[in-house]
């Protein structure tokens, strides 16, 4: 049995699915087991490479009462911590960034310079088994009752210097009803003010609000068949890169260089800063708690016509 960690969010696991795969294609016959936040079962589910989630919300819970794992796998972090808590499950062995704090001596060097899913897919490189960095695909979701051919928008995200002001987002549903695009609006339950602010500032139904009534199989679904998506550096932006569904993402505070869609992609369109520009949680722009400056400097009219742009194409229409 191979116990994985990746105890984080939605983009977080969407990154390690080249990863996964490698795991099951280099070792094939034996379980998968993901210690993840038990909430991200289905997307775990859509990776076609975990037979079940652990859940685990965090390196220092690992739950784990079953006889020592074969392997256990880090791809939740350098460590030390994740280390030791995978160690602490008596795995046969572990596959880990080098940390000599840890007692961990064995695996690669962590590259801080890095993208995310490259990382991972280095960490399998280095113990020899294989991981190809673009098989990011994610499996078709069933069907789930949610819109078909949406323009998604999304306006939140859990670090406040990543929200795009949401006057500003307000402003692009605005131009985008306009043109024929039928715009909804997803975030979590708590996100659901903030959706129905911008829908209602931007002129369109309570029901174009979807904010907490999907839940993450929903999600996938309505990303999976929308037209196009609209949002900051967070999940929903890598759902639509797992879908290859035309994106456009505003970044920040962290550069696309290491969290942003695959560069040759030109179904999905960066906008923001593309080199690290410091603190992801202690900077303000001019409007908008907390928006990052390089965030805060995207305008309402780049948006729109990056929207048309992926369209053309991706060949997107409309629903």
């Amino acid at each position: 049995m191979i116990l994985v960690l990746r105890a984080l969010g939605v983009g977080d696991l969407a990154t390690v699915v080249p990863a996964l795969r490698g795991l099951r294609a280099g070792l094939p016959g034996r379980e998968l087991v993901l210690a993840a936040p038990a909430w991200l079962a289905p997307l775990a589910e859509l990776t076609g490479a975990v037979d079940r989630v652990l859940d685990t919300t965090g390196p220092e819970r690992i739950g784990w009462t079953g006889p020592p794992p074969e392997l256990a796998v880090n791809l939740h972090g350098r460590g030390p911590e994740s280390h030791r808590a995978l160690a602490a499950t008596g795995a046969g062995r572990l596959l880990a960034y080098r940390n000599p704090s840890a007692g961990h001596l064995d695996g690669p060097a962590w590259d801080g310079d890095e993208h995310e899913v490259r990382r991972w897919c280095r960490l399998l490189h280095a113990y020899g088994l294989p991981a190809d960095p673009g098989d990011l695909a994610l499996r078709r979701p069933a069907p789930a009752g949610v819109p078909v051919g949406a323009t998604v928008l999304h306006a939140g995200g859990k670090v406040p210097a990543k929200r795009w002001p949401a006057d500003r987002f307000a402003a692009v549903a605005r131009a985008l009803a306009a043109r024929g695009h039928r715009v909804v609006f997803t975030g979590s339950a708590d996100e659901r003010a903030l959706a129905a602010r911008v829908a209602a500032d931007a002129g369109l139904p309570p029901s174009a609000v979807l904010a907490g009534r999907t839940g993450l199989a929903e999600l996938a679904a309505l990303v999976a068949d929308a037209r196009v998506v609209v949002s900051g550096d967070t999940g929903v932006a890598h759902l639509a890169t797992g879908y290859g569904t035309a994106s456009v993402v505003l970044f920040g505070p962290v550069p696309a260089a290491h969290w942003g869609p695959p560069v040759d992609r030109p179904r999905h369109r960066v906008l923001g800063t593309s080199e690290p520009v410091g603190s992801d949680r202690d900077s303000t722009g001019s409007r908008g708690v907390g928006t990052h400056p390089n965030l805060d400097a995207i305008g309402i009219d780049e948006v729109v016509a990056a929207v048309a742009e992926v369209e053309r194409v991706s060949g997107a229409v409309a629903a």
